[in-house]
């Protein structure tokens, strides 16, 4: 039997911005995965909850596409993309993550 992942295609990366007093300060961007990769970013978060996310990477042209996971399972249960949480028929209601990425 397969096992059911979940699997998302746009997550938020923090980048740089210029302040106009000057200097630079952090902000969290949605991008697409590959192009995230492409841009060689680092450091990536859900865009729904704020928590921590794997990136899984295609290895091969059979292979799954290039994606991202939540590490946490209890991030994924509360989730509103996550898959325990659509799963879920309690009728819990979604929030941000209990230790987000900042």
């Amino acid at each position: 039997m397969a096992v059911e992942r979940e699997r998302f295609y746009e997550c938020e990366v923090k980048r740089l911005r210029v302040r106009a007093a000057g200097g630079y300060e952090p902000f969290w961007k949605v991008k697409p995965i590959t192009v995230a990769l492409e841009d060689n970013d680092t450091e990536f978060r859900c865009k729904d909850c704020h928590g921590v996310v794997k990136v899984f990477k295609r290895r091969s042209e059979e292979g799954l596409a290039t994606h991202i996971e939540h590490k946490l399972k209890s991030d994924s249960e509360y989730c509103s993309a996550g898959m325990y949480f659509l799963k879920a028929t309690d009728g819990r209601q979604p929030r941000l993550s209990p230790s987000p990425v900042r």
